[in-house]
């Protein structure tokens, strides 16, 4: 029996993506043709359909000048065929005879016998002149949509937009979180990785499974962006303190909070999400309490030590990680999504122990979600305030300094060496 065409397989995930808005990650997981494949072909498809969405814009603005009008309706999955093939000519350096001859492939195996040709013409004239184009186009402005563009040009001025997007046009390093951080120097060594400011460990490029490495079978350490570990730290957990960890999926800071020696409660709406985090717990060798339960409503036994809010967001720092999310999220989406965080903030606030600590994070690069929602949560006279910190104290730029005393990473932090994702943090003291 023949192993399925990891093409056909990357334009039926794209479709997935791009037009029943299903997220990247899921649609990659739910497709069982993927563990047909090798391992080489497996990661060929997830970059052959990442870097796509990822270089949408630019693609599709190259596209659009050899062709007379883009494929609607019915043609829509072929204009995916010449993404894909678009993306292999201009992006991945495939061989031009052979991102030509698969897509021309590919575009009959779709139904679209017919059109071959077209197919073909197009992508060996993408070949010749494709790189040309690229150099004459705002490729910055086109890796956002519009409205998010101006955004972040409001917020962090169009110098330092176009620092994030030349980040998150890129592919992203792979970061680890050590179960004991006091091993940092052996663990570095031992991978061949680069010891980052904050403690990480940063793999280099083309390590392979991470499965395959050295300390993954013994949970000596997980995968943390740089970033994403800094909340954990910033609640600063101490041995026996009983802590919540809110919305805990997939499960990093709930293992970083359990090795600092806490007693800790893993709570997460989706049970199926509430797994991912059970699994890392068992590989770690850690424990925690998991509980499947709405984070706004939920209460503990009793009041707690410290809570961490990672609170559901745009998600808007993670665009490397997840380009889809671009395409995914809308303007009119965040007000729903700033209710929710203050609804989350607010029962976070009653779980905390008087002289206990709350920290508030978002993945969000956007100020609404971030140090808007600690202004006001504090003008609504809850009883905390604000712990400013030090963002030297985690490795980061003076500019990682906010208004609010709290911290604010962005993805072109760290530029020379990979970046980070763009987060918010904010720890408070109850009063």
């Amino acid at each position: 029996m023949s192993l399925p065409n990891p093409r056909r397989i990357s334009l039926d995930v794209l479709d997935a993506v791009l037009r029943k808005g299903r997220p990247l990650d899921e649609a990659f997981s739910s497709d069982g043709r993927l563990s047909e494949l090798s391992s080489r072909d497996r990661a060929f498809v997830r970059l052959l359909v990442t870097t796509v969405i990822r270089r949408l814009g630019e693609i599709d603005a190259v596209l659009a000048s050899f062709l007379e009008r883009p494929l609607r309706g019915k043609r829509e999955r072929l204009q995916d065929v010449l993404r894909l093939g678009t993306a292999q000519l201009l992006f991945l350096e495939t061989p031009p005879h052979a991102a030509v001859a698969t897509s021309v492939a590919l575009a009959k195996a779709a139904g679209f016998e017919g059109l071959a040709g077209l197919v073909n013409a197009v992508l060996r004239r993408v070949g010749v002149k494709g790189s040309a184009i690229l150099k004459d186009l705002d490729l910055d402005k086109l890796a956002l949509p519009g409205w998010l563009w101006n955004r972040l040009v409001q917020t962090y001025g169009e110098a330092e937009t176009r620092a994030i997007t030349q980040v998150q046009r890129s592919d992203p390093p792979i970061d680890l979180t050590l179960r004991d951080p006091d091993t940092a120097d052996e663990w570095a060594q031992k991978l061949d990785a680069t010891r980052l400011p904050n403690g990480s460990l940063r793999l280099s490029r083309g390590a392979g499974d991470i499965r395959q490495l050295a300390g993954f079978a013994e949970g000596a350490w997980w995968v943390q962006d740089a970033a994403a570990s800094l909340p954990a730290r910033l609640l600063a957990p101490q041995p026996g303190e009983v802590i919540a960890d809110l919305c805990s999926a997939p499960g990093g800071k709930t293992l970083q909070l359990a090795a600092a020696g806490a007693e800790v409660f893993a709570v997460e709406l989706h049970p199926k999400r509430l797994e991912l985090v059970q699994e890392n717990l068992v590989r770690t060798q850690l424990s925690a309490a998991c509980v499947v339960a709405d984070a706004s409503l939920w209460q503990p036994p009793e009041s707690l030590n410290g809570v961490l809010l990672d609170a559901p967001c745009s998600a808007t720092g993670t665009l490397r990680r997840h380009p889809d999310v671009a395409l995914h999220r809308r303007p009119d989406e965040l007000e729903k999504l700033v209710r929710l965080q203050d609804c989350l903030l607010e029962n976070a606030a009653k779980l905390v122990k008087q002289g206990g600590r709350l920290v508030y994070s978002v993945c969000s690069l956007l100020p609404e979600e971030g140090p808007a929602r600690i202004s006001a949560f504090l003008n609504k006279g809850a009883p905390f305030r604000v712990e400013a910190v030090a963002f030297e104290d985690f490795g980061l730029p003076r500019e990682a300094a906010d208004e609010t005393g709290g911290l604010r990473t962005q993805p072109s932090f760290w530029g020379e060496t990979g970046g980070m994702d763009g987060f918010y943090m904010c720890r408070l003291r109850r009063l």
